[in-house]
């Protein structure tokens, strides 16, 4: 039996913000493994998702005190792991513009095939692109932010989110193809 259930998350948070490291841990224990679900979406590797994973918890105790439960608590953690995420990203790479005659070249497939694929299957090719093509697409396809919001958020211009964008799904449905392909041909 679990004793996370026992405390409200109201509890968890007051707790935290009187400094109980037995509350700090259960609203750990509690939230982990999907903010590092997170975190794996936007690294490069385990490592670097933990972390990105350990910065996101440091970020969410100091700034408690600024939920004002206006909306989930799930989702303001979501966004500090997301933006801890992204920091990780800018210290460590940096995007290459893409100039509008590049993108407009670039084919524009959508990645239907994902349908076939299984989940683990799919993670793994997400987690597979390149880093900076990786981010955008997460934080379009998967987060659901504007090219804009992307471009105020990493430092880039718009037209640099959207080619990293197309960038990603071109790549994905290249990888798609080849699983297909391997999938078929083993059969």
């Amino acid at each position: 039996m679990q004793s996370n259930h026992l405390h409200t998350e109201h509890d968890l948070i007051e707790g935290c913000l009187l400094g109980n490291p037995i509350m700090q841990k259960k609203l750990y224990d509690k939230y982990a493994p999907k903010m590092y679900g997170i975190c794996l979406r936007y690294a490069a590797n385990s490592e670097d998702a933990k972390d990105i994973l350990q910065d996101g918890f440091v970020k969410v105790y100091t700034n408690l005190s600024k939920f004002k439960a206006m909306g989930s608590f799930e989702g303001w953690m979501r966004r500090i792991f997301v933006n801890t995420a992204i920091e990780h990203y800018r210290r460590k790479n940096q995007l290459y513009a893409i100039s509008e005659n590049q993108e407009d070249n670039m084919p524009n497939q959508e990645v239907s095939a994902l349908d076939a694929l299984e989940a683990d299957d799919i993670i793994r090719l997400i987690s597979e692109l390149p880093n900076g093509y990786r981010t955008v697409f997460n934080l379009y396809a998967v987060e659901g932010y504007s090219h804009k919001e992307i471009s105020t958020m990493m430092n880039i211009s718009e037209g640099t989110s959207k080619s990293q964008y197309a960038r990603a799904k071109a790549w994905l449905q290249e990888k798609i193809k080849n699983h297909e392909k391997n999938k078929h041909g083993m059969e």
